[in-house]
């Protein structure tokens, strides 16, 4: 069971994501709703993987992937965009995210990424 943080600055999303997360064997450690508190609740947490949303206020997950992967170069991170994010999204593999899930995303490509991810 992998223990997951969550960081989206919409909190349906982050409710949907902990609840397809805890619903197929994984440990959902914590929750952030901005890069900011993204980057503080993975120094406190440690957790196995991270799902960051792309765009949110405070700072982007694209700087936060940057902030965490200065203080932890494993970290495995999971990025979510929308659709038409894809210049965010290579800049965001390229500053050492693993993967990431397009929304609106369904339950079964969730769990394949993050699985996959885990690996």
């Amino acid at each position: 069971m992998a223990g997951i943080l969550v960081v989206d600055d919409a909190e349906f999303i982050r409710t949907l994501l902990k609840d397809i997360l805890s619903g197929n064997g994984h440990h959902v450690v914590g929750e952030a709703a901005n890069g900011d508190e993204a980057v503080m609740k993975y120094i406190d947490l440690k957790p196995d993987l991270v799902t960051m949303d792309i765009v949110m206020p405070k700072s982007t997950g694209i700087e936060a992937v940057k902030a965490i992967k200065a203080k932890d170069p494993k970290a495995c991170i999971v990025m979510i965009s929308a659709l038409g994010q894809q210049k965010l999204v290579m800049e965001s593999i390229r500053a050492g995210a693993k993967d990431f899930i397009v929304k609106p995303f369904d339950e079964k490509t969730v769990v394949e990424v993050i699985n996959k991810a885990l690996l």
